[in-house]
C-alpha cells in the first residue's frame, strides 16, 4: 500500500488544472491553500488535504465567507472502501455547497466529483412514505431518539405484542378474530408470517402461541425491545 502524498504534492497538478481553464494560480495566499484569478470572475478557492477530514470541511466553510467558488482536493481513491468513504463526503460536500476535486498522484489527473453551489436535495418518494406509514402505526413514542436496534420498539412488534396477549387470554382463534379484537388490520399475515416465532397454526386459518411465544409472555419478552 503506497504512502499518503503530502499537500504539496497535489498543488502542483491543481495549478496546472486551473491554470488550463485560463486562471492565473498562486499558492498560500492568506489562510487559503490556493487561490485563482481569471478577469472579472470571483475567485476561486481550492484547500487541499491528504484525506477527508472535518478540519477540511471547517476550512471550506470558512472559504465561504470570501468566494461561493470553493473546492476541497484531496487524493484519488480506490478500493470499495475507498470508493465509498468519497461517495458519503461527497453527499456531504453538496449539501455544504462545496465543491470536490480529485487528484491521481501518480500522473496528475484532476478529476471534478462535484461543483459548488446550492444544495437542492432530490426527495425519494418511497423511503419518505415508508417513514410516515411507520409513524402513524407507532403507538404512543416507544423509543427514544438515538437508541440502537437493540432499543428500538418498532410498529411490528407492537402490533405482535396485542396479537399475543390476545392468543395468552382467547386460545386458538382465527386469524381474523384475532383482527377484530386487536384492530391490527395485519393480524392474520403476522400470525402466518411468525416473525418473531411466538405464533403456530393449528388448523385452517386458526393460530396459536407456540411454546416460544408462552415462554415469551411468561417471561415480559414480548414487552420487551426489539433484538
Amino acid at each position: 500500500m503506497g504512502r499518503t502524498p503530502p499537500e504539496t504534492a497535489l498543488y502542483t497538478p491543481v495549478k496546472r488544472f486551473l491554470e488550463g481553464q485560463g486562471y492565473e494560480v498562486k499558492g498560500e495566499v492568506g489562510p487559503a491553500d490556493v487561490v485563482a484569478l481569471r478577469g472579472d470572475d470571483p475567485p476561486v478557492i481550492v484547500e487541499l488535504k491528504t484525506g477527508f477530514s472535518l478540519t477540511l470541511i471547517h476550512q471550506g466553510i470558512d472559504r465561504q465567507a470570501v468566494t461561493p467558488h470553493v473546492y476541497l482536493a484531496v487524493p484519488e481513491v480506490r478500493g470499495r472502501r475507498g470508493l465509498s468513504a468519497l461517495r458519503a463526503n461527497l453527499k456531504l460536500a453538496r449539501r455544504l455547497g462545496l465543491g470536490v476535486l480529485t487528484v491521481r498522484v501518480g500522473d496528475g489527473l484532476v478529476t471534478v466529483q462535484c461543483d459548488p453551489g446550492p444544495f437542492r436535495p432530490r426527495l425519494v418518494k418511497t423511503p419518505k412514505e415508508r417513514l410516515l406509514r411507520e409513524f402513524a402505526r407507532r403507538r404512543g413514542d416507544p423509543s427514544s431518539g438515538g437508541a440502537t436496534r437493540a432499543g428500538l420498539v418498532t410498529a411490528y412488534r407492537q402490533d405482535a405484542t396485542l396479537l399475543a396477549a390476545h392468543l395468552a387470554r382467547s386460545g386458538p382463534s382465527r386469524g381474523r378474530d384475532v383482527r377484530d379484537a386487536t384492530g391490527v388490520a395485519r393480524a392474520t399475515a403476522m400470525l402466518r408470517d411468525n416473525h418473531y416465532g411466538w405464533f403456530m397454526k393449528v388448523s385452517l386459518g386458526v393460530y396459536d402461541l407456540s411454546e416460544a411465544g408462552r415462554a415469551a409472555q411468561a417471561s415480559g419478552e414480548t414487552e420487551r425491545s426489539e433484538d
